[in-house]
């Protein structure tokens, strides 16, 4: 019997409630108990679900979209397909209140895949798709048609085989209803598109020192870091990194989130918002932590928890790293005059 796997792609309301996403699997759970979230909709397993709604594939679809509209006034994209990955593809490209739906035969995959550009396969980024092009491989089609053996040349064995795998609608992921691991994220939204790479990583540091607090007042440790930046054009770059060790500390935290940064190579580009998402929480308690023979690094640690301190009865502005410091010709000329101490717009006092 042959799959058919739903992908949802859900238009949250930029202030829904925290609850939403978990209410939504309630109503997704109803259909199917093979339900995965992700952070943007649900991956469904209809297979077995056929036979009990007696509806195919496209007729439950549309009664799913048409309960989340009507339940919680959630517009929603669909994809429906044999594979998670078609299925995706399909939704990506699917307008919000529609639905697309590939028959699980080889010319229907084939006329829906072969023509789609090669970087919309999975796993295939800007470097990888740069290197096909330059070999002529430029749709999906055009990399199908390569002996498999030829791929692995270009980009190894592994790499190779899986885009040969994927360029002829192959695909063994299956969906995992488990529960995601818990995270914490953290947003800043720039006033203006700001093009200062400058002002780009003082956000950074600020997201990161907001959620190592977060972290350590709620006995928690992060194994991942996850950056999405937004654009001024509305596009988005979503960027994860595994921590060295599982972490609640804001040093540690911010070198992660300034190595993803780092890593996306931005030339001159217009941000217009930074997330900054603490991944696979576990408790505390469970935290190891790697010897290293240089005191220096204790320090940091050290006047973090004196800011623990001081933020639990003060309030957590009345102390923050000193880089975020914001100062001015002007106002440092003023604070000398006084003889006090630097502060930024807000009267809180840099560390």
């Amino acid at each position: 019997m042959s799959r058919s796997i739903l992908r949802l792609s859900f238009a949250l309301p930029p202030d829904a409630d925290s609850e939403l996403p978990e209410r939504l699997r309630h109503l997704l759970e109803d259909f199917t108990p093979r339900v995965q979230m992700l952070e943007d909709g649900a991956l469904l397993d209809l297979t077995g679900a056929m036979r009990w709604w007696q509806r195919d594939a496209r007729g439950i679809t549309e009664l799913v979209q048409l309960r989340a509209l009507a339940h919680f006034g959630v517009r929603s994209a669909a994809g429906v397909a044999g594979t998670p990955m078609l299925a995706t593809m399909a939704c990506a490209l699917t307008p919000l209140g529609r639905r697309t739906v590939i028959d699980d035969s080889p010319e229907a995959i084939a006329a829906f895949v072969r023509p789609r550009p090669v970087r919309e396969l999975p796993g295939v980024g800007g470097k990888t798709s740069t290197l096909l092009g330059e070999y002529g491989l430029h749709t999906v089609g055009d990399v199908a048609d390569v002996p498999q053996h030829t791929l692995q040349r270009l980009l190894g064995a592994r790499a190779g085989r899986a885009l040969h795998e994927h360029a002829h609608g192959h695909d063994t992921q299956v969906v995992d209803p488990t529960p995601a691991p818990a995270s914490l994220s953290t947003e800043h939204r720039f006033a203006r598109d700001e093009l200062d790479p400058a002002a780009h990583r003082r956000t950074l540091l600020a997201l990161a020192d907001d959620l190592g607090a977060r972290l350590r007042a709620t006995d928690q440790i992060a194994t991942g870091v996850t950056c999405t930046i937004r654009y001024a054009d509305g596009s988005a770059t979503r960027r994860s990194r595994t921590l060295p060790e599982a972490t609640q500390h804001t040093l540690l935290l911010a070198r992660t989130a300034y190595a993803v940064y780092d890593s996306l190579g931005l030339q001159r580009a217009r941000v217009r918002s930074i997330t900054l998402r603490a991944d696979a929480l576990r408790p505390a308690a469970r935290a190891t932590r790697q010897l290293t023979l240089d005191a220096g690094d204790d320090k940091p640690l050290a006047l973090e928890a004196v800011a623990d301190r001081a933020r639990t009865r003060y309030g957590h502005q009345v102390i923050y790293p000193a880089a975020l410091a914001i100062s001015s010709r002007s106002s440092s000329a003023r604070q000398r005059n006084r003889g006090g101490r630097a502060e930024d717009a807000h009267g809180r006092r840099a560390t």
